[in-house]
């Protein structure tokens, strides 16, 4: 039996199954809450961007953005599947070092580097910095001629497109934190401190209008508004981009109401989009990158919690409560994000109502789901929320001083512990007595 519209079975015993895996069994011995991974759905989903630029004969890197998830088992089978990485902070960094993560073919974000984060990153000869603002030009530039290297980069621009997301997670707009405006100037000054730049390699440009999106016509648009630009720097510089990033963003399921498109369509939408600008501009084709991170782990991963108490409310609702909550899934709370979930142990069994799923944080917003259906619900049982997988650990926090769940792999009928689940020692470890 399969659950409908989300990528995994129901077993024999009436349980949910995740790579072969009793999800029951995974509760049991490892306890919850706990974050479960299907490591071969993973490697499907990267599978899926390489091949289509393969098939289409184009020049392409595919980043995977570890912002969504990252530890070290996670960059492990990223540098299994020959994927570049995008990393956001000197941590991320340390993690992919940690995990021998080939450094040439790591990406560096962020609106706010520091000394110390560009630092190591130059250290450690990464592929190549995304700048971000006029301040990380000037700091790059002293740290390069300090360490007498050099480093690709590519200049992050803002086209001024509000895409159809929630506008937390929305970064290509004109009043964006991130990027130099298209449309006052601002990209244009910075490329002129980057172009023929002794010591920074100004590789190209890159762009990222927001996550979730369920459309193309965003980003064919955004690929036209840097193809103006590109066309005016051309004609006044004489300058040919070698690369043009186009981010990522690509939405997935995690309700009935998200409708995504498959992968595959965005690629080639986007390659033909290129292509075509390219030849209407008399230059090579740029190679394309991109950076997907919820497109590659957010469905493959899933949440167990434990049902504790229950409340009925009547003519009102039923609440039940799980041991876990906005500490492991910090989205519903920040931006009202939606899930679905089954009972794992009772994954075969019908609904007869609709539950509230509430966490066992000390605050009325720890709601993880409003009206799931449900059959009938006792303590003790194990409930499964789906595509858990981007956003999930990454965002975990001790708020009520709770400890951090711990993280499994499943691939293929076995399981591995990838993350230990923390201990109050460690909520506590770095707490110094003041008397």
């Amino acid at each position: 039996m399969i659950i409908d519209n989300h990528p995994f079975k129901v077993n024999e015993l009436g349980h949910l199954e995740v790579g072969g895996i009793d999800t029951t069994y995974l509760a049991s011995k490892y306890g919850t809450p706990l974050y479960v991974y299907d490591v071969e759905l993973i490697r499907k989903n990267c599978r899926s961007f390489v091949q289509t630029f393969n098939n289409l004969n184009v020049n392409a890197k595919v980043a995977y953005a570890s912002k969504a998830f990252s530890s070290i088992a996670m960059l492990q089978v990223i540098k299994q599947e020959n994927l570049c990485l995008d990393v956001v902070s000197e941590g991320e960094l340390y993690t992919a070092i940690q995990a021998d993560f080939p450094t040439e073919k790591i990406h560096m974000h962020g609106n706010n580097k520091s000394e110390e984060e560009l630092t190591m990153a130059i250290e450690n000869n990464i592929g190549c910095i995304v700048i971000d603002n006029f301040n990380e030009i000037h700091l790059l530039e002293s740290l390069l001629e300090k360490h007498e290297k050099q480093m690709d980069v590519l200049l992050r621009v803002t086209p001024g497109i509000e895409s159809k997301t929630h506008q937390y997670i929305m970064t290509g707009n004109e009043d964006s934190k991130f990027g130099f405006n298209l449309n006052n100037g601002q990209a244009e000054k910075a490329f002129c401190l980057l172009h023929e730049h002794s010591r920074i390699q100004f590789k190209g440009l890159h762009c990222h209008i927001g996550s979730q999106i369920f459309e193309t016509d965003r980003f064919l648009i955004a690929v036209e508004l840097l193809f103006q630009e590109l066309n005016t720097w051309k004609e006044k510089h004489g300058y040919t981009p070698e690369v043009l990033n186009l981010g990522g963003g690509f939405g997935i399921r995690y309700t009935e109401k998200d409708n995504p498109i498959p992968y595959e369509f965005y690629i080639e939408e986007l390659v033909k989009a290129v292509r075509n600008h390219s030849r209407k501009m008399g230059i090579p084709m740029p190679e394309i990158w991109l950076e997907p991170g919820r497109a590659i782990v957010g469905n493959a991963g899933i949440t167990l919690y434990t049902i504790g108490s229950q409340k009925h409310i009547p003519g009102t609702r039923d609440y039940i409560s799980i041991n876990g909550g906005m500490t492991d899934n910090l989205r519903p709370a920040l931006y009202q994000a939606k899930y679905e979930g089954v009972i794992a142990n009772k994954a075969s069994h019908p609904p007869v109502r609709d539950v509230s799923v509430a966490g066992k944080c000390c605050e009325s917003g720890d709601m993880l789901i409003w009206d799931l259906p449900v059959p009938e619900v006792n303590n003790g049982d194990v409930l499964a929320v789906f595509s858990t997988g981007a956003y999930g650990y990454s965002m975990a926090n001790h708020y009520n001083r709770l400890p951090k769940a711990a993280v499994v792999f499943v691939e293929n009928g076995t399981e591995k512990l990838v993350v230990r689940r923390e201990s109050y020692m460690d909520v506590t470890k770095n707490d110094l007595h003041y008397v």
